[in-house]
């Protein structure tokens, strides 16, 4: 199932880049997210966050109360005017759930866009398209926590 969101952040890409790369951002987010227990870690270019969250109620009786979703984030090198690209992985251990997609960070809107981009496959004969619909919502929901704490991060610094 392709999924995509946008969101707007009022600074420069530099600057929007340095916040989602920034691991007391991704430590908001998490918190944001209602996460039970959360870890996140930067390398680099490259973020990875790990949260217990709650199971959407269709796929509860198959995963149980809770999910761990593990999302990595690789970002590349700037183009001219500050715009980025990554690679991003959302999985779930354990499950048939996977999430690949893209990261675009382009200087518009208000200062810089930030618009994902990807393919989000439950691997369930007969139930995955239905899971897939069931779990896209809780996925667009994440990315709406990020511009949500961005834009408080943003206006706080």
């Amino acid at each position: 199932m392709e999924i995509s969101a946008r969101v707007e952040f009022a600074a420069d890409p530099d600057r929007v880049f340095a916040m989602v790369t920034d691991k007391q951002y991704l430590d908001r987010v998490c918190q944001a997210s209602h996460a039970d227990a959360y870890e996140t870690s930067v390398d680099g270019t490259t973020t990875h966050t790990s949260r217990t969250l709650p199971s959407p109620e269709m796929a509860a009786r198959f995963t149980g109360p809770t999910l761990n979703v593990v999302e990595r984030v690789e970002w590349g090198e700037p183009g001219a005017d500050g715009s980025r690209t990554a690679a991003v992985t959302l999985n779930i251990p354990g499950q048939p759930v996977e999430m690949k997609g893209k990261l675009e960070l382009t200087p518009g809107g208000p200062g810089t866009v930030l618009q994902l981009t990807g393919d989000l496959k439950v691997s369930i004969p007969l139930l995955g398209r239905k899971l897939e619909q069931s779990a896209a919502p809780a996925v667009l929901a994440g990315f709406d926590v990020q511009q949500k704490v961005g834009s408080d991060w943003l206006a706080a610094a």
